[in-house]
């Protein structure tokens, strides 16, 4: 494979979040992070992304966005973060074919091992995607009614745990799980997002998923189907890629 052909296939993988924006590319061994907060613009992402990544070759972008996308566009500005994502031209900024993928979902789909997935994310809110047979479904549950008027993500989000304490939280993502496993009839679900690890005891067919799984859905992104294969030995392997 040529020069210019290694970079026109190569990915650089972009993890929005609200406290720090996280990249990696294909080939490199380390990711590189940003801090972002509330005066993280979409341009702004883009010029600060450019700058830590100016060494590393690429020629194609996978962006993990943290809130509803639809068509590969952000359907809202992001909550924790500055504004103009919303029909921003990634495209063009950076000069090159760019997909927008819901951050939990990018997640998702590195953190897919075969057959019919739920991914569930405990962070600030609740992140959800499905996965089935390698077909990807970004889902929007976080907000459906659970109890006494209050949703999913008011129990198993960020609100919740403060509010509840870290067992009775337990007790409610458990419960939680279970639901949701069995409504969508999922054979496994795995937990991702920075509140998983609280866990204590993982319920029947649960796994904690890694954070850095995201930069595997990101490299998946741009393959013509989605195979189940080994999470972050999988980053390993395309690290090493010349």
């Amino acid at each position: 494979m040529s020069a210019a052909s290694r970079k026109a296939n190569a990915v650089l993988v972009i993890d929005v979040g609200g406290t720090h924006v996280k990249v990696l590319a294909t080939g490199q061994r380390e990711e590189r992070k940003i801090l972002s907060g509330s005066s993280m613009t979409a341009s702004k992402m883009v010029r600060d992304v450019k700058r830590v990544a100016k060494n590393w070759e690429y020629g194609l972008v996978s962006i993990g966005f943290p809130g509803p996308v639809i068509h590969g566009c952000p359907l809202h500005e992001p909550y924790n973060l500055g504004s103009g994502w919303v029909g921003f031209d990634f495209v063009k900024a950076f000069g090159c074919p760019v997909k927008v993928i819901n951050d939990a979902a990018m997640q998702a789909l590195g953190s897919y091992q075969g057959g019919r997935m739920l991914f569930l994310g405990l962070g600030t809110g609740l992140g959800s995607a499905m996965i089935v047979d390698g077909i990807l479904e970004p889902m929007e549950l976080a907000h459906l009614p659970y109890k006494n008027g209050k949703t999913y993500e008011d129990y198993v989000g960020v609100r919740g745990l403060k509010r509840l304490g870290k067992k009775k939280w337990g007790r409610y993502v458990a419960d939680v799980v279970e639901q949701l496993k069995d409504a969508l009839e999922a054979e496994y679900v795995v937990l991702g997002g920075g509140n998983a690890r609280s866990i204590k005891k993982l319920p029947a067919d649960v796994r904690l998923g890694d954070n850095r799984n995201a930069f595997v859905g990101g490299f998946r992104l741009w393959e013509r189907k989605t195979k189940p294969r080994r999470g972050m030995a999988e980053v390993e392997s395309l690290r090493k890629q010349e």
